[in-house]
Parts: structure tokens; C-alpha cells; sequence
């Protein structure tokens, strides 16, 4: 039904403005236009001046992407774009410029759900990826565990209560002056740090598998506000600590889950997934289970449009849908 159809997706949730084009299980481009230099200055994303900067960038980026895929917009045979959560006036940018392309050419268009994008990123690089897997998909918004009994069978099992862990990094970075966004900043900053120099809570929840990291946030504050200044700490070691803690709290919570759940196979995604000390113990874990680890890149596992491509097209063979049957939804309405 799907072979070699072209699949041209687009994902503006947040502050990454993104289009990407699949045939088959081929990724023929996959453009990023990040906007961090845009809001670095503010310590964090600026809804009015990130869809502001989405309406900028997208008309050259969609060119620049048919453009080096060696795709004439003719041979697009499905159009999909993220639909939620995320930003609204981000996420109007790119689902009306998408759904504007497909009603155009008269082609499919289907919406994506953000987060079974990131849960569905793995299969970019692994066609492999079968349910059942429990995955751990950790942005700046949200922290998730889900167990995937089948593709379009998701069950939500743990969420965070508070802030996500994404958020607990972006605002200990801005308290601090670390820089934006906050997690490759603390990453960079505790290179080389001892992680064990501070211990800092690991946050517990009435519901075993939920997160919480506000406490933790705030504990990092408290503990600078504390501090003599005459007894100063290594920037290194506070943050290897504080990353050690979100990563520990990460760890202990999803560890707990796999082996309730007894998966065979365990996967992740979003923006924190790309933390290497978070990559490198899920590996550990992996190795001791004997479970099987599939994770995008670090590169797919921030914002991108290759999961969005690939979300789609999981979700037209998972459902048996033919073209004809979402043909109506590229109405604009």
C-alpha cells in the first residue's frame, strides 16, 4: 500500500522549525532550523517571537528541503505535520502551511500527535522496533513512561506531577546563567565533575512509576542560596551533581517499570534522551537485563520532522488505511 510513496512532514511545536521527506524506510532530508540563538537572550522559548520566527523560516526551509531530497513537490503523495502539544502559535505555522501543501496537490494529510512522534523516532534508524517495548520519552515538556502493547495501543503508566525533566534542567540553567537550553548547557559545564560531590533528593510520588522534579529545582536553588561565599563550589561538580540526580531519578522510576512490565525490549525519546550520562546508563541497565535497547540518535531524538514522517506512516499501516480513506482530511477547515 505504502511502497514508495513519499511522505513529506513538517514539526513547528516548539522552537525547531522542521521538515523532513521519507520513501519507503528511506530518510531522503531531514531539515532543522533551530531557534536558539533567537531566544538564548531571554533564558528560554518566547511563544510570540518562536511562531513569529516559524512564519519566517518555513517557505525557504520547504524549498530547501525539496531541494536536496531530489523530491519535485509532484511526487509528494502524503502530507503530515505535528498537531499537539506544543506551542499553539507554533504549531498553527506548521500544520496550516502542511495542511495548505496538501490541499494544493490534493493529497492525504495527517496530523501527529508530538510525543508518539518522539515514541515512534526509533524506527527511523531501527524498521526493527515491535511491540511490546516500554519507552521513556523525556522533553522539555513532558516525562512519559509508555508501555506500547501494540502500535496505536498506548498506555500512559507514569508522568511527571510537576515539571518535566527538561524544564528542571531550562530552569536551574537560567537561575544560574548557564545558558540555553539547559540541559546540553549543564552537560557541558559538569564534564569532568564529580557527580557524588552534592547529594541532592531524588524526588518520590504517591504513584510509583510518576515523576516530580520541582523539588529537586528547588533544592539546587536552596543550596546555592546557602552556600558561604567563602566557601565557593566547582561549577563542574554542582552541575554533574544535578544532572546525576535527574538522570538517577530518570533511571530508578523507569528500571522499576521494565521489570513490572518484563518487556523484552525498551526504547526512548525527546529532547533529554539525547543527554549521554541518561543514554549511557540505559545501556548499563540494558546490558544487565538482557532486555533490547532501541534509541534514535541523539540528533532524532530532539525535535525533528523524520519522526513526524515516520508516526505517519506507522499509523496508515498500523490502521490498514489506503490513501482514499484520509484523502478527506486534507479539507481545510
Amino acid at each position: 500500500m505504502l511502497e514508495n510513496k513519499v511522505i513529506l512532514g513538517f514539526e513547528t511545536s516548539c522552537d525547531e522549525t522542521a521538515i523532513a521527506i521519507m520513501r519507503n524506510d528511506d530518510l531522503l532530508v531531514n531539515k532543522i532550523s533551530s531557534q536558539v540563538d533567537i531566544h538564548e537572550k531571554f533564558g528560554g522559548v518566547v511563544p510570540e517571537v518562536a511562531s513569529r520566527a516559524h512564519s519566517e523560516m518555513i517557505r525557504n526551509l520547504f524549498h530547501s528541503a525539496l531541494n536536496e531530497g531530489g523530491i519535485e513537490l509532484s511526487e509528494v503523495d502524503i502530507v503530515a505535520s505535528t498537531d499537539g502539544p506544543g506551542l499553539a502559535g507554533s504549531l498553527v505555522v506548521g500544520y496550516n502551511f502542511a495542511k495548505s501543501v496538501a490541499w494544493s496537490l490534493d493529497k492525504p494529510f495527517l496530523g501527529v500527535d508530538h510525543m508518539v512522534g518522539h515514541l515512534s523516532a526509533p524506527l527511523i534508524e531501527n524498521p526493527s522496533l515491535k511491540p511490546p517495548f516500554l519507552s521513556l520519552l523525556v522533553s522539555g515538556g513532558h516525562t512519559q513512561i509508555v508501555l506500547v502493547e501494540e502500535w496505536g495501543k498506548y498506555n500512559l503508566i507514569g508522568t511527571t506531577i510537576d515539571d518535566a525533566a527538561g524544564e528542571a534542567f531550562d530552569k536551574l540553567s537560567r537561575y544560574c546563567g548557564f545558558g540555553f537550553p539547559g540541559g546540553p548547557a549543564i552537560q557541558k559545564i559538569g564534564e569532568g565533575g564529580d557527580e557524588n560531590k552534592i547529594d541532592f533528593p531524588r524526588p518520590k510520588t504517591s504513584n510509583k512509576f510518576d515523576y516530580s522534579f520541582s523539588g529537586l529545582k528547588t533544592a539546587a536553588i536552596y543550596y546555592l542560596q546557602g552556600l558561604p561565599d567563602d566557601q565557593p563550589i566547582s561549577k563542574k561538580d554542582f552541575a554533574a551533581s544535578y544532572q546525576e540526580a535527574i538522570v538517577d531519578s530518570l533511571m530508578s522510576i523507569f528500571e522499576k517499570a521494565v521489570k513490572e512490565t518484563n518487556v523484552p525490549t525498551i526504547s526512548g525519546g525527546g529532547g533529554v534522551m539525547a543527554n549521554s550520562r541518561l543514554r549511557e546508563k540505559l545501556m548499563i541497565f540494558a546490558e544487565d537485563e538482557n532486555k533490547e535497547l532501541l534509541l534514535p540518535s541523539p540528533q532524532l531524538s530532539t525535535d525533528n520532522a523524520a519522526m513526524i514522517c515516520v508516526a505517519a506512516k506507522n499509523n496508515l499501516i498500523t490502521n490498514n488505511l489506503g490513501l482514499e480513506d484520509i484523502r478527506l482530511s486534507s479539507i481545510i477547515t
